[in-house]
């Protein structure tokens, strides 16, 4: 498995929907995250977009040299931006980072977001857009002159003059739950990234953009974007569950889900739907939690349980096709450390330019006695 992290660039804390348990997210804090993820054998950190986020690219490109294996998946709004300039800065990026860049495509969202930031198309007109964006960007970083015109991008002699380090370009990552999303996967990009439902539900996505894909002539690699809450014990993980949100009251949810209600988005629609505003039945497959989803836009469960049980269900999703998780904790800072102590033992991953001998996931504790390492202990 290719495990990624989060940079929670809106905000963090210990609880849902208060200021109780709230901090400061500043550049020092990002780093300490992404240094830890780095450290500790995460794949990745996936840095989100939107109004309710800092600049994604610029926190980014500040942990660039912070950091050393660590590659940084980047969100991207198409319609926010030229096609020839974010080329320019995602070659630059990929240079400065010595290929460390991955491109998170976000077509859709909150329209009133969208329209914020000067963006007035439909759902399936974004999607438009984001098709002949993609094909603009990807022939300029292969290194071609483009002169294209479309129904929503025109450009003319446009250059891409320094070449980024992966080639043609650095992968594209998307998510979507509409057709037009499932249409633009198969079509476009490398890795097709799921909100994190029941495994059903996966399943039938997965098997849908890969047919898709299978018509084009092309396959799509898949993932699956979760937030996890991993304890001792599967009681303790409940029981931290439910003090998650024990600050978040029924005024807060009601407020938050009718924001959400907002928005165009298949995916968040689906999120909505499985808790439907309620704390009655959270529990919506075995050890996948909605509970998230009551306060929070974009991804809205969580895998509840001890590191073996987490495991085993990232293992139904690897099943089904999942060779990435995108995966998320409050707070970021020590849940990083948490599921890599407590899960990662039960699952292979893909530790990105590990040292040889090196270990980042199982370090063998205080030595005892001035002499005694723990596992030298247990093995006696």
């Amino acid at each position: 498995m290719n495990i990624f992290w989060f940079l929670p660039i809106h905000g963090d804390g210990r609880y849902l929907g208060t200021q109780h348990g709230a901090r400061a997210v500043d550049h020092h804090y990002l780093k300490q995250i992404a240094q830890a993820a780095d450290e500790l054998g995460y794949g990745g950190v996936l840095i989100p977009t939107g109004r309710s986020c800092e600049d994604s690219w610029i926190v980014a490109s500040s942990l660039i040299p912070v950091t050393r294996r660590l590659k940084f998946l980047v969100a991207l709004r198409p319609s926010t931006i030229s096609p020839t300039v974010q080329a320019r800065q995602a070659a630059t990026f990929d240079r400065l980072s010595e290929g460390r860049l991955l491109v998170n495509i976000v077509a859709g969202g909150d329209t009133g977001d969208l329209e914020a930031d000067g963006t007035f198309l439909s759902h399936d007109e974004r999607y438009e857009h984001a098709r002949e964006f993609i094909h603009v960007w990807k022939r300029l970083l292969a290194g071609e002159e483009v002169t294209y015109e479309g129904k929503h991008i025109k450009v003319k002699k446009a250059k891409q003059l320094f070449p980024p380090v992966q080639q043609p370009y650095p992968p594209l990552y998307f998510g979507g739950s509409s057709d037009a999303a499932h249409d633009l996967a198969a079509e476009e990009v490398e890795l097709y990234l799921t909100w994190g439902e029941p495994p059903a539900e996966v399943e039938k996505k997965f098997d849908d953009v890969r047919k898709r894909a299978a018509k084009l002539g092309r396959k799509v690699k898949f993932g699956v974007r979760l937030h996890v809450i991993p304890r001792d014990t599967n009681d303790q993980a409940w029981a931290a569950a439910d003090d998650l949100i024990k600050y978040l009251d029924e005024e807060t949810i009601a407020k938050a889900q009718n924001n959400l209600s907002g928005m165009d988005s298949e995916g968040q629609r689906r999120m909505r739907a499985l808790h439907g505003g309620s704390r009655a039945k959270l529990e919506i497959s075995p050890n996948l939690w909605a509970g998230v989803g009551l306060a929070r836009s974009g991804a809205g469960t969580a895998l509840v349980g001890d590191g073996e049980t987490i495991a085993r269900r990232l293992k139904e999703y690897e099943a089904l096709g999942a060779e990435t998780f995108v995966l998320s904790g409050y707070p970021h800072l020590e849940e990083a450390y948490r599921f890599a102590e407590l899960v990662f033992p039960h699952i292979s991953i893909q530790a990105p330019g590990a040292a040889p001998g090196q270990n980042l996931v199982r370090p063998a504790g205080e030595v005892l006695g001035n002499g005694i390492v723990p596992s030298t202990l247990r093995a006696a």
